[in-house]
């Protein structure tokens, strides 16, 4: 491979290493025009990578529609071939709620599996990364990390970002709970109550999750973008799977579930997402995960779901492993995210 200036119509250019490809482009974003090609690419991915979740079209245009700590119109970027899409990503920054208080380049790469071992995935994290350098070169005095993830069964994904000078620092299981039938050793404590979403409760339900998310691993500072973003998941029809404990006034804890109709017809499941877990420190310890979790069963049951599926971080200090292990959760696969300074 050469190292040579990417151009395009858009003005885009940087450095990277591009493989020696007739026709190949990286380019800016391209909206909406772009959205279809590029979540068939994603969906394609994911597959190809052991990913079990799967977008819409309509969910990835509009979460590219409202992107969160982001700039498409810079931090997006599109490679095609013959002006068709095979690859894209994205960099999404913030501060970590972390004491040490760095700030954090997330990358995230899709590579259409027929495109792969040709050099596409390193020049799309060479140019990801030069992106994420000039953020850098704006915010001198703080220390800066770039991040990605990539599941332990996608050997290329993995091997790529090694070689690139990745190193491994968390790990994530997704877990299955073979099927979705009455958890009755789950009670909901004394003076809570379940209630039913309705749109006014939103702004509560973002801040709690915004509240509960500061203790996880790599959370980084909210914005309004986000809640924004959060909006595009909140129609009654998803909104109806949700599960919001209350104590009087306060929201004590959260289970926001949903059904990826797109991965299901793909994979030949009727799995729902058993998402979105949180409790406020003041109720855990309680039951209240639990709960909610058991709660939230009988309404993917009556979706025709017959199996529950989340992710975990494995070292999630509130015990969250053990809590949907004690719920018939096992782990099926596990993810790996890699850290590389810059700056």
């Amino acid at each position: 491979m050469t190292r040579r200036d990417i151009r395009s119509d858009d003005t885009f250019a940087t450095a990277a290493e591009i493989p020696p490809i007739k026709g190949i482009l990286i380019r800016h974003l391209r909206a909406p025009t772009d959205y279809l090609a590029m979540n068939t690419v994603a969906n394609r991915a994911r597959v190809a990578n052991g990913d079990h979740f799967a977008t819409s079209d309509e969910g990835l245009a509009a979460f590219y529609d409202h992107l969160p700590d982001s700039d498409p119109a810079t931090d997006v970027v599109v490679v095609t071939v013959a002006e068709a899409i095979v690859a894209y990503g994205r960099v999404t920054s913030g501060a970590e709620l972390s004491k040490d208080r760095g700030h954090l380049h997330d990358l995230i790469c899709f590579v259409d599996p027929a495109w792969n071992r040709r050099g596409i995935g390193r020049a799309l994290l060479a140019t990801l990364e030069a992106r994420a350098g000039e953020m850098v070169a704006d915010q001198p005095n703080v220390a800066h990390n770039l991040q990605a993830e990539a599941e332990d069964r996608s050997a290329g994904q993995t091997t790529l970002l090694v070689s690139a000078g990745y190193r491994p620092v968390r790990y994530f299981y997704t877990m299955l709970r073979p099927n979705l039938d009455d958890q009755f050793d789950a009670p909901l404590p004394a003076g809570l109550e379940i209630r039913d979403v309705q749109p006014e409760h939103l702004r509560a339900i973002w801040e709690t999750e915004v509240e509960a998310v500061q203790d996880h691993w790599g959370a980084t500072e909210p914005t309004e973008a986000a809640y924004k973003s959060f909006l595009t998941d909140a129609s009654p029809a998803e909104t109806a799977l949700w599960r919001v404990a209350w104590d009087g006034d306060q929201i004590a804890g959260q289970v926001r579930s949903l059904i990826s109709d797109d991965g299901n017809r793909r994979d030949g499941t009727t799995r729902g997402w058993v998402e979105r877990i949180m409790v406020r420190r003041p109720w855990r310890h309680r039951g209240v995960a639990r709960a909610l979790m058991a709660a939230s069963f009988p309404l993917l049951r009556a979706r025709g779901m017959t199996e529950g599926i989340l992710g975990v971080d494995t070292e999630n200090p509130s015990g969250a492993l053990r809590v949907y292990e004690s719920m018939g959760f096992a782990p099926i696969s596990r993810s790996t995210t890699y850290r590389k300074p810059i700056g």
